[in-house]
């Protein structure tokens, strides 16, 4: 389904939190199995939807190669639904003094960060990464994500749209609807961006191509 959609690489990020356990080695071994049974298309590599807690990240900052996307210094990091107090943002700095880029993961549906946006501005402004899940571009996640994602946009927050695909149903892969929304609100330019070159810099390890600067 997503190579239909027009996906080249997908990231597994399988969760690391309090209900899950994160072994790297085990889904390591369990991705090149998968690699075997997909073949060529997509391209397949192993990252972390990394819980942003004082454990987990004392955790990542000690083992960073335990947790980045593809040995890199990208991480995948997710806010609490409920509760973001203001030490996340001590946690953020800790991570980018480590060398390790925060990829702020679905701030759109975070029931708190609805309410706060202007917070993922200031972790922008930090030097984290901003990842819009590409249905709450079309209403898929309903209409306060879907303000919320097109405040971002507006305000050129928004770095990377992704699928976050579960299964085949009701979190399927895709990415192409919500990249025509962006190209005509946006540009194709920044359309292509968000799909193509900062995912492709992310997966690399390298510096974003595209990161406007946020006027406060």
């Amino acid at each position: 389904m997503a190579v239909a959609d027009g996906t080249e690489h997908v990231v597994a990020t399988p969760h690391a939190n309090r209900r899950f356990h994160y072994d790297r080695e085990h889904l390591e071994r369990a991705l090149e199995q998968l690699r075997q049974r997909v073949g060529k298309r997509p391209r397949l590599s192993l990252g972390c939807d990394f819980r942003l807690s004082a454990e987990n990240i004392k955790d990542a900052v000690a083992f960073p190669d335990r947790y980045v996307i593809e040995g890199g210094r990208y991480l995948l990091a997710e806010p609490n639904h409920t509760d973001v107090p203001a030490h996340i943002d001590d946690g953020l700095r800790e991570l980018l003094a480590a060398g390790i880029i925060p990829v702020i993961t679905h701030p759109e549906r975070n029931t708190v960060l609805q309410g706060t946006p202007q917070r993922i501005l200031e972790w922008v402004k930090l030097g984290c990464v901003i990842q819009v899940t590409a249905s709450a571009l079309t209403g898929g996640w309903g209409e306060t994500a879907w303000h919320t994602a097109q405040w971002l946009l507006k305000q050129e927050a928004v770095h990377v749209l992704a699928s976050d695909a579960h299964d085949t149903t009701r979190r399927p892969p895709g990415l192409s609807l919500a990249r025509d929304v962006v190209a005509e609100s946006q540009g194709e330019k920044v359309a292509r961006a968000l799909v193509e070159d900062n995912p492709r810099a992310i997966v690399s390890g390298k510096v974003l191509a595209y990161w406007p600067k946020i006027s406060f």
